[in-house]
């Protein structure tokens, strides 16, 4: 399993036919969709939705939104379509799905994947900044950061006020009436599952069934809990491996040996020159506490990525930090592909950085973590100079809905938990909740769960769902050294 699962999806959507521009009715062209050079290209009907910047004005300035449609295999397929929202924020659906197919091809069977890159992402009117990603991440001082913000700002195309979930759901329903769907299907991933829950909330008559996959709820604010969930999987992923005979005697004492890393990189960073794991080329890394916090934080999203951590933090406790920077230098190439910073400034500062003061995460509770207050206080200090945008009325409340609801958590998660699911979930009345053991963010891929999820979206029902399959699902070992886990 490659980092770029991890992430979601980090190829960008390649058109390979010239789409149509459509002032109208949206007109569609062959096209194939593709996840990169080491994936089969995906036949499609591909156009562009022209869509007003501010809804409030449609005869304003328009926005050029990137729609595809990947045809059912069913000659006479229902009516109502599967849409994949990506997460991030700041990732394109179009994304996410090239590279995880897999998951949706019992849906596909007789229903259409209609895809709409969320304005900002993709080639939706991109919101991308010339900005080191590091920025997020709080690896750059006060200073640094309020001025890439402002240079961020300055070089966007377009107004980030109106690149907000509030708006983002009237495109889809714009959507849906331009292809002339009845109903949609939502699925959505981790900042996607907020835009599913908005969507139902606001067109609860065009949509059918809701799948939630690494759920956010409404009320949550992401921020503060970043770093204390994080502290929580991995502190999991210490007593998985002090349970496990093997690690435990490869790796004893692995929480303890993290610390004393980490103490000893915040004093003194270490510098490391590797071939970089894509290109081959030469490249030197920085490596302090703050980016071994980075790159264990995103390694904690997948169970395959989880299986390397006690090996790869004894690597480094032994100064052999080369095979940390690899990891480091993919991870950052990935999300720097995959994350939209334009968009997702847009969405966090005014959904959840507003919001922070009512988490109840104290700087106490933050400092007790290994990433610390850094991530807030950089998510701070960009909102202290990013533009608010619109939001609804009732944006922040628990979706209160009787449509059939499936909720899919890990409950290794590292950012949404399945207690997140629990409390997205508190005003809906035709639920299931399905939570797989040391099993991380995103479920959609794992195991059983593409047949899972299919016989939910035939059914749009919870009821009787055969779910004994996912018994079976497992974890993969930890890693004892470069050849992999234990015979």
């Amino acid at each position: 399993m490659t980092l770029s699962r991890v992430l979601g999806a980090t190829a960008l959507l390649l058109v390979l036919a010239s789409p149509s521009r459509a002032a109208g009715p949206l007109l569609l062209e062959d096209c194939r969709i593709t996840a990169g050079p080491a994936f089969p290209s995906i036949k499609a009907r591909c156009g562009v939705f022209l869509r007003p910047q501010d809804p409030a004005k449609p005869d304003g300035k328009m926005l050029e939104l990137r729609v595809a449609v990947v045809p059912a295999l069913s000659l006479e397929p229902a009516p109502d379509p599967l849409v994949p929202i990506a997460g991030g924020p700041g990732q394109a659906s179009s994304d996410f799905y090239a590279a995880n197919r897999e998951a949706f091809e019992k849906i596909r069977r007789n229903r259409d994947i209609v895809l709409l890159d969320q304005r900002g992402t993709g080639r939706s009117a991109p919101m991308d900044c010339d900005v080191d990603d590091d920025i997020v991440e709080g690896l750059l001082s006060l200073e640094e950061t309020r001025a890439a913000t402002q240079a961020c700002l300055d070089s966007l195309p377009h107004d980030p006020r109106f690149f907000t979930t509030s708006v983002a759901v009237t495109d889809l329903e714009a959507l849906r009436e331009a292809l002339g769907y009845e109903k949609f299907n939502l699925y959505g991933i981790s900042y996607g599952t907020r835009v599913a829950q908005h969507f139902a909330r606001r067109f609860p008559a065009s949509t059918r069934a809701v799948i939630l996959d690494g759920v956010v709820p409404p009320q949550v604010a992401l921020g503060p809990a970043v770093a204390t969930q994080a502290q929580i999987a991995l502190d999991n992923t210490f007593a998985r491996c002090a349970a496990a005979e093997t690690c435990k005697q490869r790796f004893p004492d692995i929480a303890a040996t993290f610390a004393t890393l980490r103490v000893r990189l915040s004093a003194e960073p270490v510098s490391v020159t590797i071939a970089h794991p894509v290109s081959g080329a030469p490249e030197t890394v920085s490596f302090s506490a703050d980016e071994l916090a980075g790159v264990i934080r995103l390694l904690s999203y997948h169970p395959s990525t989880v299986a390397l951590i006690p090996f790869l933090i004894d690597e480094a406790a032994n100064d052999r930090f080369a095979p940390l920077a690899a990891q480091l230098l993919t991870i950052s190439d990935a999300v720097g592909e995959a994350l939209s910073l334009g968009m997702h400034n847009a969405v966090v500062c005014t959904e959840d950085a507003p919001f922070f003061d009512g988490e109840a995460i104290t700087r106490e509770d933050l400092d007790a973590t290994y990433i610390g207050p850094s991530m807030v206080e950089a998510l701070r200090n960009i909102c202290s100079v990013w533009p608010a945008g619109v939001l609804d009325e009732h944006f922040k409340s628990p979706l209160k809905t009787d449509l059939p609801v499936l909720l899919l958590s890990g409950d290794a998660d590292p950012i949404t938990p399945p207690g997140f699911a629990e409390m997205a979930a508190v005003e809906m009345t035709n639920t299931l909740l399905l939570t797989g053991k040391d099993q991380g963010h995103g479920q959609a891929t794992r195991g059983c769960m593409p047949d899972v999820i299919g016989d939910f979206v035939a059914r749009a029902s919870v009821d009787e769902l055969d779910t004994a399959c996912l018994e079976r699902q497992f974890a993969m070992p930890f890693f004892l050294g470069h050849s992999g886990p234990s015979p």
